[in-house]
């Protein structure tokens, strides 16, 4: 991100040059992460087979998304494709090999419609506060950032949570757009306004800590970094380093909080799906306390590996290319003032 200086921002490029940097940024980690979930998507349903009204979560790097198991639909048929794989590689392989290559990025176009705004939202907002903190109020500290990124991934989920709601019902009832404004007019009617937030509280709970902790870490290791290398800006591979490495760390620490909201969400799906209610409690600390008397500690901290293993290559890659359009405008800008009269 922009580096401190006295007299003000270094970044002097717009929120419209921050927003199509971010938004390259999320198109290239959909397109490098995609392949890697599809295939452990289809390695799972191999092993466990999905059935009918179950639900899966699919990751394109950027956000999770709900997917309902329902035969016949062409947008959630792809992960259940007869061929047999030995392993990872194996299905990178036989998915290219028999399936075609477009076969990887499967189920990626209807997630970007809201993963690519959240994550424009998200750095536009982030850079934006920071910068507010820091040369407009004058703050100073290491918890700029910590308190810019929770704030503005606060922002970024609030936004988002009532359509991905909206998504979710879509697909899992096959639902027209009238059809589906009689269903959010019910759903608003019976619930309250609120009802289209739900879901919203886990997914804070583990997306604003994470938020958080990642652009802390982020601006302390890319600063380190610059000063190790001695250079005064961070250039492509510090900054894929730092994401690397703070996206990891955020990861590992809010792990419990996304097996939490892992679980409320396939909930939510299926009840979508099955065109049912739940009644009583689900909140976030019930379900944590179902996980730890079901399955221990180690319950709360389930897909250790995986997790991280997605995570830290996913933020690497958004992190790099957003801060490589933002350098890109920057020069633009700056040769622009040079040729101005």
């Amino acid at each position: 991100m922009g580096e401190r200086t006295v007299g003000g921002p270094v970044a002097a490029i717009s929120p419209v040059q921050q927003m199509l940097a971010s938004g390259t940024g999320a198109l290239l980690t959909s397109l490098f992460v995609t392949p890697l979930d599809v295939v452990k998507i289809r390695l799972q349903a191999q092993q466990t087979p999905f059935h009918q009204g179950k639900c899966f979560l699919y990751c394109n790097g950027l956000m999770d998304h709900i997917y309902v198991c329902r035969h016949g639909t062409s947008c959630t048929n792809w992960y259940k494709k007869p061929t047999h794989f030995s392993g990872t590689l194996d299905a990178f392989v036989k998915i290219s090999r028999h399936e075609g290559l477009r076969s990887l990025w499967s189920g990626l176009p209807p997630t970007l419609v809201m993963a690519v705004p959240a994550t424009v939202i998200y750095f536009t907002c982030y850079d934006q506060l920071r910068d507010f903190l820091w040369f407009g109020l004058g703050l100073q500290g290491s918890y700029v950032p910590l308190l810019a990124g929770g704030l503005a991934r606060l922002g970024a989920v609030t936004v988002i949570s009532p359509l991905e709601l909206v998504r979710t019902k879509m697909q899992s009832r096959k639902l027209t757009y009238s059809e589906l404004r009689v269903c959010i007019r019910s759903a608003v009617a019976q619930g309250g306004l609120l009802s289209l937030w739900r879901g919203w509280g886990p997914t804070v709970l583990r997306d604003v800590p994470f938020s958080a902790l990642y652009w802390f870490n982020y601006e302390l290791v890319k600063a380190q970094l610059c000063e190790q290398y001695g250079t005064p800006k961070a250039n492509f591979s510090i900054s894929f380093t730092a994401g690397a490495v703070s996206g990891a760390i955020a990861a590992i620490l809010t792990l419990p909080f996304d097996v939490v909201k892992t679980r409320r969400q396939i909930q939510l799906g299926e009840m979508d799906s099955l065109g049912v209610s739940k009644k009583g409690t689900s909140s976030t600390w019930h379900i944590m306390k179902e996980i730890w008397s079901e399955l221990g500690y180690r319950g709360l901290f389930a897909g250790f590996m995986p997790r991280v293993i997605k995570v830290a290559p996913a933020c690497a890659v958004m992190i790099s290319s957003y801060e490589f359009g933002k350098a890109f405008f920057q020069k633009v800008n700056l040769d622009r003032q040079r040729l101005a009269p």
